[in-house]
């Protein structure tokens, strides 16, 4: 491991039922009636990092934050930064536009009054900002948000704006003020962009593979790169969902049980903060308007 750069290490603190995969067989108005496993696996988490002697960012579900005041308030004092990962877990481009402003700014302010600080960082569920929900951005900078890591300059069926910057870069949103995005990790691999940020990929990926990606995306540790992870993906014992498809059970369940240790190999391979470090680490040289967003812009 080197210390050229600080790469961001992040959690988005939701449960195994609020995932996307299960939304066709999981009512959001039933989620209170799951077992709740989030708190506990958090924990886990904490005492990992703790362990391992890092701080990163941790990005809130504001239906989580309502529940487990006591969760936000002890991360916030573990020295940990806080983020906003939305309310509902909804996809945004299958938001109503007030919806989405409502809920975003419900969230933030439940943040804020428990961790006692303002929240300026965003993720969108599922990285649900694609050149479908583009106008997410600008409401994002008239709630007050800086930054935001919700893009995936990659095709997915769910996400990604395949194209778009593949390190740190300012939006100039339609509104005139400026957000800073941390876009997901990929690495060219014969001239494609592939995933290489951690979550399911990290659990289907050997770690090994997962570990030279992300080697390579950082250029030789020169370029910031970002991972992320859930709390459910440390939960082998996590209950099954009934009823759900082959490949939603694939992509959520798979290496359940490799995925801590797996954690740790990566927190010792690179050298890992928040997402407020990591932007530090590196100057930003490019910026964009946020129309430019809706074509390829890469080479």
């Amino acid at each position: 491991m080197t210390n050229q750069i600080t790469h961001a290490m992040t959690v988005d603190v939701e449960d195994y039922f609020h995932v996307a995969a299960f939304n066709k067989v999981i009512d959001p108005n039933s989620w209170d009636t799951w077992p709740c496993r989030v708190e506990a696996n958090t924990h886990k988490l904490l005492q990992l990092f703790d362990d391992k002697n890092i701080r990163i960012t941790f990005f809130i579900l504001g239906w989580v934050a309502e529940r487990y005041p006591e969760l936000v308030k002890t991360i916030r004092a573990q020295g940990h930064e806080i983020a906003s990962h939305g309310y509902s877990h909804q996809l945004i481009y299958k938001q109503d536009k007030d919806v989405f402003r409502a809920e975003t700014a419900k969230s933030k302010q439940i943040l804020e009054d428990l961790g006692q600080a303002p929240i300026t960082g965003y993720r969108a569920a599922s990285y649900s900002i694609t050149r479908k929900s583009l106008w997410a951005l600008d409401i994002l900078a008239e709630l007050g948000f800086t930054w935001d890591s919700s893009i995936f300059p990659t095709r997915h069926d769910n996400y990604g704006i395949p194209g778009s910057p593949e390190e740190p870069y300012k939006i100039i949103t339609t509104n005139g003020s400026t957000l800073t995005e941390f876009p997901l990790t990929t690495a060219k691999v014969f001239g494609q962009s592939v995933p290489a940020a951690g979550g399911g990929y990290f659990r289907q990926y050997p770690y090994a593979l997962s570990r030279w990606l992300f080697e390579r995306a950082s250029l030789n540790q020169t370029k910031p790169q970002i991972f992320y992870l859930h709390p459910w993906e440390i939960d082998p014992d996590q209950p099954r969902v009934p009823n759900a498809s082959w490949f939603s059970n694939f992509r959520h369940y798979t290496n359940l049980k490799r995925c801590l240790l797996r954690l740790e190999s990566m927190i010792d391979d690179f050298n890992f903060g928040t997402i407020s470090q990591s932007l530090g680490s590196v100057s930003i040289s490019k910026t964009i308007k946020l129309n430019d967003l809706l074509e390829d812009i890469n080479p």
